[in-house]
């Protein structure tokens, strides 16, 4: 299947949050949207940076509670795996699994256009074997 596909179910909508933008009001985007990254964007539509949950556990573990109000860009991940709504699943799972991240955004023409996150590659994969599954058991039963 496509990124294209699953953005086609999902949505298009991704939460963005300037660098300048305090963790705190990062922790309060991904409460309120209930997701486990953003995307660092100054108008977005540029992908500057990504930070997620993980980034913020070892940003406390690593510099202790006042990260909290400390810039985004301080602890966002710089280099950003994306790919484009014709790349496939495989191909994200590929990424995902090298690049150890879960979520990617997807850039078209240069401009943010959606997320694909780890649950809908695995989603995605399930629906792919209960079909599989479905057609050999036709297949012996016929």
């Amino acid at each position: 299947m496509k990124v294209q596909s699953i953005l086609a179910r999902k949505g298009t909508f991704v939460a963005t949050i300037p660098g300048d933008a305090s963790v705190t009001q990062l922790c309060e985007l991904l409460t309120k949207h209930n997701i486990g990254a953003v995307v660092v964007s100054p108008d977005g539509t540029n992908v500057t940076g990504i930070v997620s949950e993980r980034d913020i556990v070892r940003a406390v573990a690593t510099h202790g509670p006042d990260i909290f109000s400390r810039d985004v860009s301080d602890f966002m991940t710089e280099v950003v795996a994306v790919c484009e709504p014709d790349n496939t699943t495989d191909d994200l799972m590929v990424t995902m699994t090298a690049r150890r991240v879960r979520h990617v955004p997807v850039v078209q023409d240069d401009a943010l256009s959606g997320i694909v996150s780890i649950g809908d590659v695995v989603r995605v994969a399930l629906e792919e074997l209960q079909e599989e599954k479905a057609t050999l058991l036709g297949y012996i039963t016929s």
